[in-house]
């Protein structure tokens, strides 16, 4: 069903599989993948046969180690690098799918890998995870939404330490912080996702989609502006209800 070169796309009962594919360079993200990665999750939000997506890497060893950095040393500077790279906004898109997005993450997951996970609603990690963001170590900050999503998932403190000593943590750390929902043996990790997506699929969709943007939205808000927010989703929900 894919025809792109680092990224594979396939969709089956109801699910959309967004499939990380430069397994030789450990799904390191380079501008073609940047291209083609908007392109399926531009598919992925207007499809209506797709209720739920999964993201995962293919190979064995990593989910993704971030960033593509051969490719700094094509471009002028560091700086004109990261400006073309992120140019299109590929995060932006991600965060305004309505539809619930699960990452399923195995070996490192490092980088702008941990931010594309951090762009998803659950996260399932593998006991083989290793998570970190290098980025202060080359004298740069996240530039995919990293220093808003982490703290925005784990809290302000941990985030802090995580980007600051640019530490890397296991799979049972990131589940003791909040950073993952679910740790499970490689061997389940792909199964689990979908069980997840399966039991997501089963509700209705206009409560699950209102759900999260309730949530999303509400987070950006004040406590009385988010119950504004929540009365008029649940209303919305409840009408959908009515219908069905």
């Amino acid at each position: 069903m894919s025809a792109f070169e680092t990224i594979i796309y396939e969709k089956r009962d109801g699910i959309g599989y967004l499939i990380l594919n430069r397994p030789q360079r450990l799904n390191a993200y380079n501008i073609k993948m940047r291209d083609e990665f908007y392109q399926v999750l531009s598919a992925i939000k207007d499809d209506p046969e797709v209720m739920v997506g999964i993201l995962k890497g293919e190979g064995e060893r990593a989910f993704s180690v971030g960033a593509d950095l051969t490719e700094f040393g094509t471009a002028p500077s560091r700086v004109i690098a990261r400006q073309v790279r992120w140019e299109r906004d590929v995060w932006g898109l991600f965060l305004s799918i309505p539809k619930p997005m699960i990452a399923a993450v195995h070996g490192y997951v490092l980088g702008s890998g941990v931010e594309m996970a951090l762009c998803c609603d659950l996260r399932v990690a593998a006991e083989d995870a290793i998570f970190g963001l290098p980025e202060v170590s080359l004298g740069m900050i996240p530039a995919a939404g990293g220093s808003q999503t982490l703290p925005r998932t784990i809290g302000r403190g941990k985030a802090m330490e995580i980007l600051l000593t640019a530490d890397r943590i296991d799979a049972r750390e990131a589940y003791r912080i909040g950073l993952v929902n679910r740790v499970v043996p490689r061997a389940e990790l792909y199964s689990t996702a979908e069980e997840m997506a399966r039991s997501i699929m089963s509700k209705s969709q206009v409560a699950i989609r209102c759900a999260k943007e309730a949530i999303n939205r509400g987070l950006d808000m004040s406590l009385e502006e988010g119950l504004e927010l929540e009365a008029k989703l649940a209303a919305i929900a409840l009408r959908a209800r009515g219908g069905e």
